[in-house]
């Protein structure tokens, strides 16, 4: 029997060359089946959806008070604030009174050389709807001993009755300030507001600087 002459170098290499292509092509067809595969799953399990972010609170919301916490009274609207330190020179009228610079904390002007038969007067003065039942005045005097005088409080009208008032003398120099308090009767509104001064002497007897009411 003849054996079969081998064949020539260049038909193995032919022959190789061919089988490592269709390995090839088999490994990358295999890639594309698996590839569709992972794309069906992921098409029919969407991801879930990722959590809406909470929406930011409005800054309203941010200062409005929890259900728990009590509401604070809100503050009058228009006109002076009755709860505020009001000066005494910011008056809208006056009659007898002076000016000066105050050695008081904080500076500014004070109301001076106050004598009986003065008065200043303040517009608008906005006490709102819960009662004021203090008044608060900042004053000094270096009057006479024993010489006293009085400041008045009146709604409206000079000649109307007084809601209270306070009685001041001799306090060591008429730039050494004390804080002087008294009860009023319960006033809310509207209202201009006279200060009235009255005195036995003749003489001035007060300085005053400010004032203020309270709850």
């Amino acid at each position: 029997m003849s054996i079969p002459a081998p064949a020539p170098p260049g038909v193995y290499h032919s022959r190789s060359r061919v089988t490592r292509r269709r390995v090839a092509l088999g490994a990358a067809g295999l890639a594309l089946l698996l590839l569709g595969y992972l794309l069906g799953r992921l098409q029919d399990d969407p991801p879930a959806p990722a959590p809406a972010a909470a929406a930011p609170a409005s800054p309203s919301a941010a200062l409005s008070p929890s259900p728990s916490e009590e509401t604070p009274e809100e503050a009058p609207v228009g006109g002076i604030d009755a709860y505020t330190t009001i000066q005494a020179e910011s008056a809208t009228n006056q009659q007898g009174t002076e000016y000066e610079n105050t050695e008081d904390e904080g500076g500014g002007q004070n109301v001076g050389w106050v004598n009986n038969g003065d008065w200043l007067r303040y517009d608008q003065v906005n006490f709102g709807t819960t009662p004021a039942t203090r008044f608060a005045a900042r004053v000094a005097s270096d009057v006479g001993d024993g010489v006293t005088g009085r400041v008045d409080l009146h709604l409206d009208s000079p000649a109307a009755a007084p809601i209270g008032g306070l009685t001041v003398g001799n306090l060591g120099g008429w730039q050494n300030w004390q804080t002087q308090t008294t009860m009023i009767t319960p006033t809310t509104g509207m209202h201009t507001l006279f200060l009235t001064f009255a005195s036995d002497s003749g003489t001035e007897f007060l300085n005053l600087n400010y004032f203020a009411f309270g709850h």
